[in-house]
């Protein structure tokens, strides 16, 4: 309690006891044994009414204790089952749930986990990933200041995310991996890896590159045998021992047909093997006739060229030449599209060859760009050159309507350096990206599009995006989010079709295993995103005929469906403006594949890793549960702990006090009027 409050204290005391002699003895003539039973009284309720007004505040400690947290993480992929360990693993889970000494000891939190972790109890073994770090770094999260021992009931086989095994130097938690599967070696022989190339070129041959191992103690031999729709394209004949107990092998298929093929990689089973869904893999090969060649032209050296060379190349329908302005006036015919890089008066040619050919052009500015010259060559947009510089920042156009965008956070890339100013245009555009300078937005464009005499072009007001490609590397461990967004824009300038008021984004094919989406945009007469359209996907299994209709949902700027539903087959799909005459229709196809039914054994000795890293203890599942709980209780590490909790409390807040007041005021005034003073 602070001094001042005591003071006050005080001074009520003073005040309470001078009103009650004030009343009782000063004002009164005849002193009587009972006034001083009334000033007393009188004391007490004036000197409760004034700590009232001061209200002091006392501290108050109260003491609890706090059980270690026990976390149950079960492995909810169909692995678990593939392997014949679904029941076992729902017996020992609740045994564990339901261990009094557990309970008394520890309080229980129970997850699953396949491609997510999820707080239930409840175990179907119907995932269809397995990502077992994410699942550990996630419970990390929760429990970080927490005693948190974790008990993980799992196959140990992931099939994506990063290694869990080298993942001790970020969990502080021990982890008692519990091995839900057989540690016995089997002869195996398994497809670990198929490579392709997602697009092929009519009348080519592509490569197809298959890693296949072998586990066991004999010398074996095996055909790999490639086929499409039952017809043999390709075979070798292969031994493996156990030393040599794995194989790179390419082959080379010839490219006979347009359209999407699919194709099957299978190694021949042995006699004896007890896994053999693991020995074939399909894949699939969109084969095309064409591809796009576009034309790089600059007249320096810069490392965006490189950049943007890499991530055009990503995809194979795309092929890029850088070529200097005197180099490309003469081969322009041989392109689709024509990135003009900084340019200055050597262009003057090519523009002249680009007006000729009738060229679609992307122009990218920078700090290099002679703005006197790109004024004078060209009559859709202008730009005064102020001989300054400036760093611009990225914000994207939601309601950009030319095609589909992804929604990406372009605030978080770092900025491009262009020449000071706003581009000005002398004709309709559209803006993809506007400038963000110092933090505050702007109508001007950074990145905008628009048409030239029936021709598509773009400016990107900005160089360095070679810092963007780095970036999203770096947020995304890929160069996907940024590729994808160049891609699209390119794909868009490098065609002449008419624009559409319904656009749908899907793939040619999907693996089984992945996410399946099909994405729309639809606009109105206008060309504006309309965000009240009813939009429905009506898809057709073309092997059954069995047709589904889906409403598609609203979600940040495009309508999606998603169809992860959908089994292995060949689908037409048709998307419908309800109430409109707009439909847009399609095709694609789902690979079978099934990533959880290739593994033959749990994977021990990485389940035994991250226990020992951490400070934690391997068990097997046929083992006694009663093993875990004894191990668990009679660990010293883990202890309830107790703790006190201290609090400021107001005296306003303590409600008996009005009621010991009004006490005193009622006694006083019974007693006054029992003896007659009244």
């Amino acid at each position: 309690m602070q001094t001042t409050t005591i003071v006050y204290i005080c001074i009520a005391a003073i005040i309470s006891a001078l009103v009650a002699i004030f009343h009782y003895y000063y004002k009164t003539k005849k002193r009587t044994k009972k006034l001083v039973l009334f000033s007393f009284l009188r004391f007490l309720s004036v000197f409760a009414l004034l700590l009232l007004i001061i209200n002091p505040k006392f501290k108050q400690k109260s003491y609890y204790t706090e059980k270690p947290v026990l976390t149950i993480a079960v492995d909810n992929s169909s692995s678990v089952a593939e392997l014949g360990y679904d029941t076992k693993v729902t017996s020992i889970l609740a045994a564990l749930k339901n261990s009094k000494e557990l309970q008394d000891k520890f309080e229980i939190d129970t997850y699953t986990f396949s491609n997510e972790l999820k707080e239930n109890d409840s175990v179907n073994f119907t995932g269809s990933q397995t990502n077992i770090s994410k699942a550990l770094k996630d419970i990390n999260k929760l429990y970080k200041d927490a005693i948190a021992p974790t008990i993980l009931i799992t196959d140990g086989n992931q099939t994506y995310g990063n290694d869990y095994q080298f993942l001790s130097s970020k969990i502080k938690q021990p982890i008692f991996p519990v091995v839900a599967g057989d540690t016995t070696t089997f002869v195996d022989l398994k497809i670990d890896q198929l490579n392709a190339n997602k697009y092929a070129y009519l009348k080519n041959k592509f490569p197809v590159e298959v890693i296949a191992t072998y586990t066991g103690n004999e010398t074996v031999q095996t055909n790999l045998i490639l086929t499409a729709d039952g017809k043999r394209l390709a075979s070798k004949a292969l031994t493996f021992s156990p030393t040599d107990n794995s194989k790179v092998v390419n082959l080379n298929v010839s490219a006979t047909k347009i359209g999407v093929q699919t194709l099957r990689a299978t190694l021949t089973p042995l006699n004896l093997e007890k896994n053999t869904q693991n020995n074939s893999r399909y894949f699939a090969v969109e084969v095309i006739d064409q591809k796009v060649k576009i034309a790089l032209v600059s007249d320096i050296i810069h490392p965006d060229l490189g950049a943007l060379k890499k991530s055009l190349e990503s995809n194979e329908l795309r092929g890029v030449d850088i070529l200097k302005p005197n180099e490309a006036s003469s081969v322009l015919n041989d392109y689709q599209l024509v990135i003009l890089y900084q340019p200055n008066r050597k262009f003057q040619e090519v523009y002249q060859n680009i007006k000729r050919l009738e060229k679609n052009t992307l122009t990218i500015t920078g700090t290099q760009t002679d703005w006197n010259f790109l004024n004078d060559i060209q009559t859709s947009f202008r730009k005064d050159d102020l001989q300054e510089t400036e760093e611009v920042q990225g914000q994207l156009n939601s309601n950009y309507t030319n095609f589909l965008i992804d929604a990406i956070d372009f605030s978080d890339y770092p900025p491009l350096e262009n020449a000071f100013g706003e581009v000005e245009f002398n004709v309709a555009h559209e803006i993809i990206l506007s400038q963000v300078i110092s933090g505050v937005s702007t109508n001007s464009a950074l990145l905008a599009t628009y048409t030239d005499d029936n021709k598509r072009a773009a400016i990107l007001a900005g160089e360095n995006i070679w810092k963007w490609r780095a970036n999203s590397f770096l947020a995304q461990e890929n160069f996907i989010e940024f590729d994808t967004f160049l891609g699209k824009l390119v794909q868009y300038l490098a065609s002449n079709k008419k624009r559409e008021r319904l656009t749908v984004g899907y793939e040619s094919f999907y693996y089984g295993n992945r996410e399946i989406q099909l994405t729309a945009q639809y606009f109105n007469p206008s060309y504006e995103f309309d965000a009240n359209a009813n939009l429905t996907a009506i898809v057709k299994n073309k092997d059954t005929d069995e047709t589904t209709t889906y409403p598609m949902l609203l979600n940040a700027g495009f309508y999606t469906v998603d169809l992860n539903n959908l089994p292995p087959a060949s689908y037409n799909f048709t998307v419908r403006a309800e109430g409109k005459n707009i439909s847009k229709s399609g095709s694609f196809k789902i690979l079978e594949f099934d990533i959880e039914k290739q593994f033959l054994n749990a994977d021990t000795q990485r389940l035994q890793a991250i226990a020992a890293k951490t400070n934690g203890k391997t068990f097997h599942i046929n083992d006694n549960s009663q093993n875990i709980i004894s191990e668990l209780i009679n660990d010293q590490r883990f202890k309830t702990i107790e703790k006190s909790n201290e609090k400021v409390v107001s005296l306003i807040d303590w409600k008996y006090l009005l009621a010991i007041i009004a006490v005193f005021l009622a006694l006083e005034w019974f007693l006054r009027k029992y003896y007659g003073l009244i």
